[in-house]
């Protein structure tokens, strides 16, 4: 979680099993600081402890969800980049990727609730979110471009998975701007809403009619093997069946489908 010993712009609340993550800058369009950068690997790896949690809604307070990089912010502090773009070997990220790619290692589905500006390193945070629900006037660029530098906090991976290896570069080299229906047409976002926090939410209700383990391994499996070979996959998914055929909430969900009823899931097994 965020530090208790400074102000913070990353908030958490978890309530009946959903964690709302909120960036909240509002008067910086959201802009990310190092410090936001620690508290958004800090409030990911509190969550990934609790296996009662069953998704995560990330949205960004006031006008936008995140104009991106501080820039005037974090040039300040050179001693403070330095720390955060040395890798930790044990993760195999720094702390501008670990920022973004903590959420994918999240077991639960993480959904970003996009409007406003969504820029650079806050167009990163979203691809690392399972699905992008958007507002289709809300403006994403891959805008590293703009000063000469490229995608550096997992984005270059993610742009790759979602939209395809062409437009992926076209997007990173010319920085240019796409609304939300655009990004809809290229594969950025996962669908369009005027209120992306009520869809989100409503999602999220969707999702508790089902195994929060199935959930958990259908995630799993997705991200582990997308680069995989087949044979690879298809022992993963063996093995997943497996410890999913003798899990407690399989034996609820089947109960309830069977039965006709409302499942009551217990925590996480894994």
């Amino acid at each position: 979680m965020p530090s208790p010993t400074r102000p913070s712009h990353v908030s958490c609340r978890v309530e009946n099993g959903v964690a709302q993550v909120r960036l909240d800058r509002p008067d910086k369009l959201n802009a990310l600081t190092l410090e936001i950068l620690d508290d958004l690997v800090s409030t990911a790896r509190f969550l990934r402890r609790d296996r009662t949690l069953r998704a995560v809604v990330i949205a960004g307070e006031g006008d936008s969800f995140c104009a991106g990089l501080d820039f005037a912010s974090v040039l300040k502090r050179p001693v403070g980049i330095l720390n955060a773009f040395t890798p930790r070997p044990w993760r195999g990220t720094n702390t501008f990727q670990e920022a973004c790619w903590a959420w994918r290692r999240l077991p639960v589905p993480v959904i970003a609730a996009v409007h406003g500006h969504c820029y650079g390193g806050g167009l990163q945070i979203a691809l690392a979110a399972d699905f992008r629900i958007s507002t289709p006037d809300a403006q994403l660029s891959v805008l590293e471009g703009k000063w000469g530098l490229i995608p550096d906090m997992s984005g270059v991976r993610s742009l790759s998975e979602l939209v395809g290896i062409d437009t992926a570069k076209r997007l990173t080299m010319t920085a240019e701007t796409v609304s939300g229906k655009e990004a809809l047409d290229l594969g950025l976002v996962t669908a369009l809403d005027a209120d992306p926090l009520a869809a989100a939410d409503d999602f999220v209700d969707s999702l508790r009619h089902r195994s929060p383990d199935a959930v958990a391994a259908a995630k799993r499996l997705f991200d582990d093997t997308r680069t995989s070979s087949a044979r690879r996959t298809f022992a993963r998914e063996r093995i997943e069946q497996a410890w999913l055929l003798a899990a407690r909430n399989t034996r609820i969900a089947r109960e309830a489908a069977f039965g006709r009823i409302v499942p009551e899931f217990g925590p996480r097994g894994r």
